[in-house]
């Protein structure tokens, strides 16, 4: 049975535009851009749990005052 030549067009039609929004939206997920700002949010939210703040922060005074003792002997 032969399809209606219109209800063809209007399938390819349909499909194009659903391919369309496809590549929109691979286009939005794969920017490098967005990804960047998508890491620098998880980072900064991580840094807002006073755990690990506090945690680098101990690191960071441990590490300075190792440096200072080896540089002070």
């Amino acid at each position: 049975m032969a399809r209606d030549p219109d209800a063809i067009q209007r399938d390819i039609e349909k499909a194009r535009e659903a391919l369309a929004a496809s590549l929109d939206e691979l286009e939005t997920k794969a920017n490098p851009t967005r990804a960047v700002e998508v890491g620098k949010a998880t980072v900064r939210e991580k840094l807002e749990d006073p755990r690990i703040r506090y945690a680098l922060i101990g690191v960071g005074a441990l590490t300075a005052v190792l440096v200072l003792r080896k540089l002070l002997r």
